[in-house]
């Protein structure tokens, strides 16, 4: 898992996305590290759903005083008002008591800001909200205009700097996350962040088009 800062000297830092529970005080350490401190992150932007980006919002957020933001129509699954298509079975969870373990720790957290597809944030020289459904329903990924940095979050995957398509096993509507792959390959991209696999900036945008027409 690899998360993002965006930092904006002005308007302050927006981490994006919070791991899996009980990362709270890791992921301020680390922030520290780079000299944030907990009153300099003023936003906290979801990508989407699942555990491992929102397992520890509600720790982070009351540690912050960060405002949240996720696109509009993920925000029900965030807050856990609808449950998840890829939520585990009861049957799944017997077998498997470190997720239900994870899955018990979860507090949840309400989203303050609904965004949506398209929107470009006046943060960082504009950091446009681009919908990329498929991993989840209202999954997103993030172009910084200025660096042309694509945060992709889940909708792409990395290995060793060369870019992946979407994991097949935890994306339930594959069609939807081939069409967001394409979306995205209409951007002049300088480099790409994905969560499971980390930084591409060997020829972004040509490994994002191979990826988006393989």
């Amino acid at each position: 898992m690899n998360l993002s800062v965006i930092l904006d000297a002005e308007k302050g830092a927006t981490l994006v996305d919070t791991g899996v529970p009980g990362q709270a005080e890791l992921i301020l350490e680390k922030l520290a590290a780079e000299g944030i401190s907990p009153g300099d992150v003023k936003r906290i932007l979801i990508t989407h759903q699942d555990i491992d980006h929102i397992g520890s919002l509600k720790a982070l957020k009351e540690a912050t005083g960060a405002t949240v933001l996720a696109l509009d129509v993920e925000i029900p699954y965030i807050e856990g008002t609808l449950r998840s298509i890829k939520a585990p079975t009861p049957e799944r969870l017997e077998q498997n008591p470190g997720l239900k373990a994870m899955l018990d720790a979860l507090e949840r957290c309400s989203v303050d800001v609904a965004l949506t597809d398209g929107e470009v944030l006046d943060l960082a020289g504009g950091v446009t909200v681009m919908a990329t459904p498929g991993h989840t329903l209202g999954h997103i990924s993030l172009y910084l205009n200025r660096s042309r940095t694509l945060i992709t979050g889940d909708a792409l995957t990395s290995s060793d700097g060369t870019l992946g398509g979407p994991m097949e096993m935890a994306t339930p509507d594959m069609v939807a996350a081939k069409e967001s792959v394409r979306k995205l390959a209409d951007l002049d991209v300088e480099q790409i962040v994905a969560y499971h696999g980390g930084i591409v900036d060997q020829d972004a945008s040509g490994q994002l088009r191979k990826v988006a027409d393989a």
